[in-house]
């Protein structure tokens, strides 16, 4: 019964330490779909969607992206911007 018990126990734990790990590792992920156009849903985003992720993914830094991705996801951001800016600005 004992045995049981801690068989049970144990695979409770380690269910629960699993859930755990794959949350923190989603949490440092890559985002391939914005920069690769990899594993991307079939989804519309508005720009200022778009905006807010590349802004998250871009806070994520050096520990998730290296340098040159990091570059490349701030030079979208910056097109994006401005192609906003100029939509805005038109009558």
């Amino acid at each position: 019964m004992k045995k049981i018990a801690i068989i049970l126990m144990s695979t409770l734990l380690m269910s629960a330490s699993l859930h755990v790990l794959a949350q923190e590792n989603t949490k440092n992920k890559k985002d391939e779909c914005l920069l690769y156009a990899k594993n991307c849903q079939v989804a519309v985003e508005s720009l200022q969607d778009r905006i807010k992720k590349l802004n998250k993914e871009i806070k994520k830094g050096q520990k998730v992206y290296s340098p040159e991705e990091l570059r490349k996801l701030e030079e979208m951001l910056k097109e994006i911007r401005i192609f906003l800016d100029v939509m805005e600005s038109k009558p």
